[in-house]
C-alpha cells in the first residue's frame, strides 16, 4: 500500500496517518523527521541539508526528493508506505512518480481530506487548547495567524496536486469534516477497493 494523505493544515492526515500505520503496518514518511533522522545518521544527502538548514535556508526540492527516494529504500518500505506532507509541489510529485517507476513501484492510492477553511480554524484553536489542557505547549502554528499563512501557502502551492491526480485517476476524496471514526472508515472502504 503507497498512499498520499493530501489536505490542507488541520485538516486530519497526520491522525489519519497513525491509524493506517497501526492497522497495516507500513510507515508514515514524513518530510521533516526524514530530513531529521539523515541529519542525524549524517548521510550524504543528510549533511547536504544540514548545511542548508545550518545557513538558515529551505532545502531545496532536490535534497528533499533525495532523502525521500533513500527513505523508501528502507526494509520497512517493502511494503508500503504514507506519504504525508509530501508531495508538495508538483514538481515534487513529478519526482514520486519517477521514483516510484525507477523501482517499478506505483502510487495505490491520493486521498485528499476534504474540509471546510473556517471549521479548520476552530480545529486548530481546539487543538491549542487540549494541549494547554493536557499540561503541554501547543504547537508554534497552532494559532490562527500562522495557520492562515500556512493555509494560504498550501493553497499557493499544493491545492494543485488535487487537479494533477484526479488527471491521473488516482484521486480519491473523504470528507474530513466527519468524525475521526467515519474518515477512518471511509478511508478504509477505499483502500479495499483498490
Amino acid at each position: 500500500m503507497r498512499l498520499i494523505l493530501l489536505g490542507p493544515p488541520g485538516a486530519g492526515k497526520g491522525t489519519q496517518a497513525q491509524r493506517l500505520v497501526e492497522k497495516h503496518g507500513v510507515p508514515q514518511l514524513s518530510t521533516g523527521d526524514m530530513l531529521r533522522a539523515a541529519v542525524a545518521a549524517g548521510t550524504d544527502v543528510g549533511k547536504r541539508a544540514k548545511a542548508v538548514m545550518d545557513a538558515g535556508e529551505l532545502v531545496s526540492d532536490q535534497i528533499v526528493n533525495a532523502i525521500v527516494a533513500e527513505r523508501i529504500d528502507q526494509a520497512d518500505c517493502a511494503n508500503g508506505f504514507i506519504l504525508d506532507g509530501y508531495p508538495r509541489t508538483l514538481a515534487q510529485a513529478d519526482a514520486v512518480e519517477a521514483m516510484l517507476a525507477e523501482r517499478d513501484l506505483k502510487l495505490d492510492a491520493t486521498i485528499e481530506l476534504v474540509v471546510d477553511d473556517t471549521a479548520l480554524v476552530g480545529r486548530i484553536e481546539k487543538r491549542a487548547q487540549d494541549a494547554i489542557a493536557a499540561g503541554q505547549t501547543p504547537r508554534k502554528d497552532d494559532n490562527a495567524e500562522v495557520f492562515d499563512e500556512r493555509l494560504r501557502e498550501y493553497y499557493k502551492k499544493t491545492a494543485a496536486l488535487i487537479g494533477y491526480y484526479h488527471a491521473k485517476g488516482a484521486l480519491r476524496r473523504v470528507d474530513g469534516m466527519k468524525s475521526i471514526d467515519e474518515v477512518t472508515a471511509d478511508i478504509e472502504q477505499i483502500l479495499a477497493s483498490l
